[in-house]
């Protein structure tokens, strides 16, 4: 029984043009941003285990980029226009991604963010151990701080609740 799939010739470039996703992802992983190098395990467990871990970090990351691709220099119609555009002809950014550019601004007015900066936007937010009371008595709880208007966007974007 043969399993063929037949591809259109556009669908063969596509097919290896997504590739480069791929070997971008690889060096995402390699360099600075999860830097998969085990040097430092011993054993073959726990060289697997920080792979798979950096791993699953960069799935998380691409799952956060394709959600906040309104407020990130990123091009949202990209995915889209991917799979219509000639996959042969030189690739173009949207007029989106292009107003974003060069204005610095997203579509509702806010300031485009760097993945980088937007997280350390989120990294803002903490929870506060507080103590109330003296050193016989005393009563302790948590506090979360306020979530900033941007915050708020962007906990929206995600589907989550400040």
């Amino acid at each position: 029984m043969s399993f063929h799939k037949h591809f259109s010739k556009e669908d063969t470039v596509r097919t290896c043009k997504s590739l480069s996703q791929v070997e971008q992802a690889f060096r995402c992983l390699k360099t600075v941003d999860r830097r998969v190098r085990s040097i430092h395990h011993r054993t073959a467990d726990h060289v697997r285990a920080h792979v798979f871990l950096c791993a699953l970090a960069y799935y998380v990351e691409w799952h956060l980029r394709k959600a906040l691709a309104p407020v990130l220099f990123e091009d949202d119609e990209l995915d889209e226009a991917r799979a219509t555009r000639d996959p042969v002809a030189k690739a173009e950014p949207s007029e989106s991604a292009k107003r974003k550019k060069a204005t610095q601004f997203t579509s509702q007015g806010g300031a485009v963010q760097s993945f980088q900066s937007l997280m350390k936007t989120l990294g803002t937010r903490c929870r506060n151990k507080c103590r109330a009371g003296n050193n016989n008595t005393h009563a302790i709880f948590y506090e979360l701080t306020e979530p900033t208007p941007f915050q708020v966007q962007i906990f929206n974007l995600l589907g989550l609740s400040p």
